[in-house]
């Protein structure tokens, strides 16, 4: 049984080697912490976290640093997330509060989160799964150029280019909108698929062959992003922090450009107490990431729909100040689609 000083050790531990990188002895945490008693009582303390496996020593006759199982015990022992400053929080609203639509609000997001935090961010992108069609947008480019526009009630934005064989004035593709408004919105996803391919005997007999080919490009569109995906950045913290991984760290790299293990890993993950989930080390092995820490917390979009937004980095990070990096990032993206 762990005692109560014996969790404080193991937080101290914790924390000074996420900020030192350097292994943590009985004296040095003497010397930097009031605990009040000898480094012999330390020692004890600290042989009793290595007895728990939650504690290891890299090398003979060094410090200790923490295992797999001693950041988890951390992680769910914290009983708060250092508040981000109001420098952080005035950035999250003013970068995040430029953007022009969804496909930018995630984009941003990553960049920001990445920078919060110098871990790899990544942003799940919502469910079409609910989405309906909340209006389509037709463009005359020129006579023989359209641009569709498919934008869904969850925020979600599609754009083509649709080259025609007959010419297009601004009345026809007017009418074509009406008639493609009339036919689509308020649809789910599969059914807007379905209600797309017959629009050519919905518009007017002169307007059969362009409305043919737009119905195509709308099938595309609808269908486009149906799954699930991520927008990733921050890649490069990974590179800063290689030393933080054993061998080679191109299996990592490679590990989270499989977007379906990501997606898989997020929805495996279970919300803590904070509204922040944590996947440590060997809790990620299965998914080829057995030397990292995921954290992630959910946000909804306009259309209600879940996904998350979270950090991927090495086992030594600073799991307060990301976890509540990540938690704000969440709660203001679900703000901010909310609104929209």
């Amino acid at each position: 049984m762990v005692s109560e000083r014996s969790l404080e050790v193991l937080r101290v531990i914790v924390q000074d080697y996420v900020s030192s990188r350097e292994p943590v002895g009985s004296k040095s945490i003497v010397e930097r912490h009031s605990f009040g008693v000898s480094a012999a009582t330390i020692r004890n303390d600290m042989a009793l976290l290595e007895e728990e496996e939650l504690i290891a020593a890299p090398h003979t006759s060094s410090g200790r640093i923490p295992t797999d199982k001693g950041y988890r015990l951390f992680v769910d022992q914290l009983s708060d997330l250092r508040p981000l400053s109001a420098a952080q929080r005035h950035a999250i609203e003013t970068f995040l509060g430029q953007s022009a639509d969804l496909d930018d609000v995630l984009s941003r997001t990553v960049r920001l989160l990445s920078q919060l935090t110098q871990q790899v961010a990544l942003v799940q992108y919502p469910s079409l799964t609910r989405a309906t069609v909340k209006h389509v947008e037709l463009v005359r480019l020129s006579t023989h150029r359209l641009l569709s526009v498919l934008i869904t009630d969850t925020g979600r934005v599609e754009q083509r280019v649709v080259d025609t064989t007959s010419e297009v004035t601004e009345e026809s593709v007017a009418d074509l909108r009406t008639v493609i408004n009339a036919t689509l919105v308020g649809l789910g996803m599969t059914d807007a698929a379905a209600a797309a391919g017959g629009l050519a005997d919905a518009a007017p007999q002169q307007l059969a062959g362009v409305a043919s080919v737009v119905a195509e490009t709308l099938v595309e569109q609808v269908l486009a992003n149906r799954a699930d995906k991520l927008v990733m950045a921050g890649a490069a913290n990974l590179v800063r922090t290689e030393e933080d991984f054993t061998g080679s760290i191109f299996p990592v790299l490679e590990a989270i450009e499989e977007q379906v293990v990501l997606l898989r890993l997020f929805g495996e993950m279970a919300t803590d107490q904070h509204g922040v989930s944590a996947s440590i080390g060997r809790e990620n092995a299965s998914f080829g990431l057995g030397e990292t820490s995921v954290l992630s917390s959910s946000y909804l979009s306009a259309g209600s729909e879940l996904a998350r937004v979270g950090v991927l980095g090495p086992l030594r990070m600073d799991y307060s100040n990301n976890m509540a990096a990540v938690r704000a990032v969440a709660r203001y993206l679900s703000r901010l689609l909310g609104e929209n």
